[in-house]
């Protein structure tokens, strides 16, 4: 883990006295950390006995992976289980180290020494330390020479008594964002001397990462900056020599397999996913689309290959990577045949987990996340909760010792989490501890305030929120029973301290280090079962404000205070002694250390010269006696490494009677989780060297079986009194989901006994399961969906659909599949569609699926309504450009492809804030007002919403007529809206230049579709209020008359290129838009042509029999006069205003001759077509 420094950023950085003023100034500022972190790598796969605790989720992978953090930038959460991250013999950690103790940004802020706080305690000095005696250590200081400039340092110690310890130091440039300069050294003798290596690697390049094979400390590998060179150095030898391989891709991260010590996974920045099982020498391209450290390697006993891998792969759905898969393939080759898919169906992005024996998914159903859980790589089930319990989050902390613990925010949960416990398969689980607190982590994650104590199977400490206050919790039975911390009985100067329970006791910051030089706010170790250092305070709650170290030598049951003041506390010889080092801004030369578990302290110095503190370094498994302190003398000095040999102070090997016994209790009660437990510690002040193959392991001796030996399963509840009884919404089922007809099965009794619990006898058969004989069941939930947890499906692509039974023997148990499309299937038995079942739709439309489950004790029956559709591409909007005022209006639409299936329409109308919903794609409105009114119509299918707009005009009365055009202007016409827009604005122009009409009454919309036509419409102008009907109608006719017989005149014409007139002429057709609602775009209509010179022809013979004025001219309103109107006076001809002339206004009379044989012409003109698309008006 890097911590970065500061001291390369700020050059105002003043050198820090020891004045108490510049201690109150320095450290009410908390510096940053620098923004780029790296964490490097260690393998997926469980931990060694001696190793840390892997704390996984569904989100990320857990802190002990060999993921870097680049690899986890994409990651929006990250949970994991408090255990101290230490380096130790067998862990495949490659350590990462740059100032840390005096640029930690602490989550509280210390108050300045005061004099009370001055005083010594236990010979133990606050201020004063010359009149304290001092101890001098064994000591050599080595400086890196020349890396004076560098900000960052990657440490490896291979542990396992070598010698051999590796340092890359580099310097990362903040503002190009990447390594600029690196330095690789290495020791031989324990850090005592160190070589430059950077003629070996090369003078010129620059590495970025050290990696180590976790199965062979000496493998070491090195990458170098891909912005300079890509490739990679290899060393077997420790480091002592390297080769030199060039990569075809960028490595993002890097894990190693558990076993196979030369075999590798690499993760590039494009997401894809290559393996070498040769140590990197050369790599093979395994998939691409892989999610973000969501693979995983085979575990031997449990995959059916060791060469396997567990693959999260993202699928692209046409527009996105919006769905991931779950599949399994061999490194060598993860062909499409090869491909195993454990879940047949989609999981939610970024959810899958493989632990242990178990693998974690997400499920999208119905709009939700189904969390699924598989056992033993076995069917996947749904994680069974208690039930209303509605999780925002479920993470999965821990599956230690057979058993998954998960942390579950639920609906009504913000800054905490409910922690729940399953039984063996991870399938039911039950409640642990509700509202324990969460935070935020160092990288923008959330940290669960859970924290295991090492060296002690099953105790815990988590803190909780109770009525608003924080406070720390201990479990001895993991998790089945909680109590408050008893406080320190005196405080640190030996006052007797009133704090009684429940209103006062012992709070605990629950925070580990992030980096491993340092120690966080609680630390345990294997090596010392019971002992337990942590930051904290005594009160009624939790709070950041004068907070002191505690110590514990019982596993908790009884604390110590030991410093007031923060400090790192480390553990030497594996327990046998602890060392102390004050968190302190100031440059230090002293240590601290205690060999009766911090009764009592002495002062070591470590050095000449007072050196800032970066870290402390010793051996992975604390075997030898030596630790290396990195720091600065200044804050641009360059590294100084300060190795200590502690061994001058111990004087022999330990004895058996060095050591004494304690045994566990918690508050007397010395059965704890079946069995009395006792351990062996060094006794007080014994100075010796602890060693490895001493036995000095805890003895067990088994318990007889109480009730306190039991938890509550699945479904029931802890009673006032102790008992378990159902809950109310619990039915107990009378036979598990996996019982076969003439077998036995274990029946309960609404109580389990903890998976790590081993009492015996006593009490053990009264609350056990009662072994009954497998009853005949009917089957009972049947659950159907599709393997995309949708209820929509694209017509001719398969359809797999998943079916699951809760209850009922599977083995005997018929399944019968009804598609809704006239197709039936049978499966003998539902075992054999694991997989899912395929089919495919060939029509649009809703179906009605149903599966039926039946044996011979009855049947159960699910239904599916399956909307099955073809992608959505266009939808248009119909409707009139001009309406009369309070008339209904019909308004359509037409979308592409007409059979797209159930199509929801919303219309909006103008500046209403809700639409009309309707299931069809017409509707009628009624405008009230007139004027411009806008209507929009969006059609939504499925996951897809289309949009179409158009304007509607309306008046309280206008007149119109359908145009037609030469047909030359059919093969100039694209079917482009803006072509169309231009045309009509052409004929407007033409007919207001011809006949001096306003052109604010006149509009004209050019209709798509061929033959070309379009449809032009006279409107009223604003007149004044006195103004009679009669008016109004007569303007409006001379208007008409005045317009057709120009068209019918041949005046109306314009050109669209040199060369090419195109005249426009009046047709008798329907004002409204004619829909041509076939697929073809030339098909003609002869028929209403045909028609329209029939009744043409009518119009004109009535027109001279009856001398009526009935031009052919479409008039609406709102009321029609009665009065007919008279014959305008004929002229000879009309007059062409010229371009510059007066135009003729509404007022004034017009004088036109209108030729009776003119009347009703309409020109020879092919058939024409109209097609579905919205008018433009003008």
């Amino acid at each position: 883990m890097d911590l970065k420094t500061n001291r390369d950023r700020n050059d105002n950085v003043a050198e820090f006295t020891g004045s108490e003023e510049s201690y109150r100034e320095n450290n009410s500022v908390c510096v940053e950390k620098d923004a780029l972190e790296e964490k490097l790598s260690t393998s997926h796969e469980s931990r060694g006995s001696d190793g840390p605790v892997r704390a996984t989720t569904v989100i990320a992978s857990s802190g002990d992976s060999n993921l870097t953090e680049e690899s986890k930038d994409d990651e929006k959460k990250s949970y994991r289980l408090y255990k101290e991250n230490v380096v130790q013999a067998g862990d495949a950690i490659t350590n990462t180290i740059v100032a840390g103790l005096r640029s930690w940004c602490r989550r509280r802020r210390r108050s300045a020494p005061t004099a009370e706080s001055m005083r010594t305690w236990s010979a133990f000095p606050w201020s004063g330390e010359e009149d304290q005696q001092e101890f001098h250590l064994t000591s050599s200081t080595f400086p890196l020479a020349g890396d004076s400039a560098h900000n960052q340092a990657v440490v490896h110690w291979s542990g396992q008594n070598s010698s051999v310890i590796l340092m890359l130091t580099k310097f990362f440039d903040f503002n190009v964002g990447r390594v600029t300069e690196s330095s690789l050294w290495r020791s031989t003798d324990y850090g005592t001397t160190y070589e430059k290596l950077n003629e070996k690697v090369g003078p010129k390049t620059i590495l970025s990462y050290l990696y180590v094979s976790p199965n062979n400390k000496k493998k070491i590998m090195l990458l170098t900056d891909p912005e300079v060179e890509n490739s990679l150095l290899i060393s077997l030898d420790e480091g002592a020599s390297y080769q030199k391989h060039s990569l075809a891709f960028d490595i993002l991260s890097l894990l190693f397999h558990p076993e196979q010590e030369d075999w590798i996974l690499a993760y590039s920045h494009d997401q894809k996913l290559y393996v070498s099982v040769e140590f990197g020498r050369r790599w093979q391209l395994v998939h691409d689309s892989v999610v973000p450290n969501r693979f995983y390697w085979s575990k031997l006993g449990l995959d059916k290959e060791p060469g396997m891998i567990h693959l999260e792969t993202r699928v692209f759905d046409g527009r996105e990577y919006s769905r991931s898969q779950y599949i399994t393939c061999k490194v060598q080759n993860c062909s499409d045949a090869n491909k195993g898919k454990p879940f047949p169906g989609f999981i939610v992005p970024d959810s899958l987990v493989v632990q242990d024996e178990y693998v974690f998914i997400q499920v999208p159903m119905g709009g939700q996340s189904v969390h699924y859980v598989s056992y033993k790589r076995n069917t996947f089930y749904p994680m069974k909760l208690p039930k209303y319990t509605l999780p925002k989050d479920l993470q999965i902390i821990s599956t230690d010792d057979n058993q998954v613990v998960a942390a579950v925010q639920d609906w009504h949960h913000n800054d905490s989490y409910n922690l729940y416990m399953s039984e063996s398969r991870g399938q039911f689980f039950t409640l642990t501890l509700e509202d324990v607190v969460s935070s935020g982590g160092p990288e923008g994650n959330v940290m669960i305030e859970l924290y295991e104590v090492a060296g002690i199977k099953g105790v815990f400490l988590s803190n909780k929120v109770v009525e608003d206050q924080v406070k720390t919790y201990i479990t001895y039975n993991k998790g089945r029973d909680w109590r408050l911390l008893q406080a320190p009985v005196t405080d640190l100067r030996g006052n007797t301290l009133d704090c009684e329970q429940p209103y006062c006791s012992l709070h605990l910051h629950l925070h580990v280090s992030e980096n491993p030089y340092t120690s966080g706010n609680i630390i345990s170790k294997d090596s010392a079962p019971g002992i337990i250092v942590a930051s904290g305070v005594i009160g009624p709650e939790l709070t950041n404000n004068n907070v002191s170290i505690f110590i514990t030598s019982d596993a908790g049951n009884t604390w110590r205070e030991v410093f007031e003041e923060e400090h790192s506390v480390l553990f030497l010889n594996q327990g046998g002694a602890l060392v102390a080092i004050r968190h302190t801004p100031l440059p230090i030369r002293h240590i601290w250390l205690s060999f009766d578990e911090g009764r009592s302290w002495n002062r070591y110095s470590f050095t000449s010269s007072p050196l800032y503190v970066d870290g402390v370094l010793g051996e992975p498994g604390e075997d030898t006696l030596i630790m290396t302190i990195f720091g600065h003398f200044s804050h641009r000095s360059e590294w100084q490494l300060v190795k200590i040999d502690f061994g001058s102070i111990f004087s022999r090997r330990c004895s058996l009677k060095d050591y004494q016994t304690w045994q566990l209790n918690n508050e007397g009660e010395v059965c704890i989780m079946g069995v009395k437990r006792t351990f062996q510690n060094l006794k007080a002040d014994v100075r010796c060297v602890k060693s490895r193959d001493q036995d000095i392991s805890h003895t067990s001796d088994p318990c007889l079986c109480t009730e306190a030996d039991f938890e509550c399963d699945y479904g029931f509840q802890r009673q006032p009194d102790g008992s378990c009884s159902p809950a109310f919404w619990f039915v107990p089922s009378t036979a598990s989901r996996d019982c076969v007809t003439g077998d036995t099965f274990l029946n309960t009794t609404g109580y389990r006994r903890a998976l790590s619990n081993n009492c015996t006898a006593g009490t053990l058969w009264r609350y056990s399961p009662r072994r009954q004989r497998c009853p005949s069941q009917a089957p009972w939930g049947l659950q159907l969906l599709t393997s995309e947890a949708t209820m929509v499906a694209t017509l001719g692509k398969n359809v797999s659909f998943l079916i699951f039974l809760e209850e009922g023997l599977g083995s005997s148990t018929s399944i019968t599949v009804d598609f809704g499309d006239g197709t039936t299937i049978s499966y003998a038995n539902i075992s054999s569609i694991e997989e899912g079942i395929e089919h495919v739709y060939s029509r649009v439309g809703i179906y009605r699926v149903s599966a039926t489950a039946r044996n011979s004790l009855g049947s159960d029956r699910v239904l599916l309504y399956l909307h099955v559709t073809c992608g959505l591409e266009q939808v248009q909007l119909l409707a009139p450009s001009v309406v009369v005022r309070n008339k209904p209006v019909n308004l359509s639409t037409v979308l592409h492809p007409s059979n797209a299936g159930t199509v929801t329409y919303y219309w909006w109308f103008n500046n209403r804030t809700e639409p009309v919903v309707s299931l069809e794609g017409g509707m009628s409105f009624t405008f009230h007002t007139e004027g411009v009114h806008t209507v929009t119509v969006q059609a939504s299918l499925g996951s897809t919403v289309l949009q179409d707009k158009g304007t509607v005009i309306v008046y309280e009365y206008f007149q119109s007529h359908i145009l037609a055009f030469s047909s030359n202007l059919d093969d100039l016409n694209p079917g482009v809206a803006e072509w169309r827009q231009d045309i009509g604005r052409v004929v407007k122009s033409s007919m207001v230049q011809i006949t001096g009409i306003s052109a604010d009454q006149l509009l004209v919309s050019v209709l798509p579709g061929l033959p070309t036509a379009a449809e032009f419409f006279i409107v009223p102008e604003k007149r004044s209020k006195d103004e009679s009907p009669d008016g109004k109608w007569e303007h409006l006719d001379q208007l008409s008359q005045v317009l057709l017989s120009a068209l019918n005149q041949d005046l109306i014409w314009f050109t669209v290129r040199p060369g090419v007139k195109v005249n426009v002429y009046a047709a008798r057709m329907s004002p409204a838009p004619l829909v041509d609602s076939s697929d073809g775009r030339h098909n003609g209509a002869a028929v209403i042509m045909l028609v329209s010179v029939v009744l043409m022809g009518l119009a004109v013979f009535v027109i001279y029999k009856f001398k009526r004025k009935i031009p052919g001219i479409n008039t609406y309103t709102t009321e029609q006069p009665e009065k007919e109107q008279e014959v305008i006076p004929a002229v000879t001809s009309i007059a062409i205003p010229s371009p510059g002339g007066a135009v003729m206004t509404s007022q004034e009379h017009v004088n036109i001759k209108l030729d009776s044989q003119s009347i009703g012409y309409l020109p020879s003109h092919p058939d024409i077509k109209l097609s579905d698309e919205a008018p433009h008006v003008f």
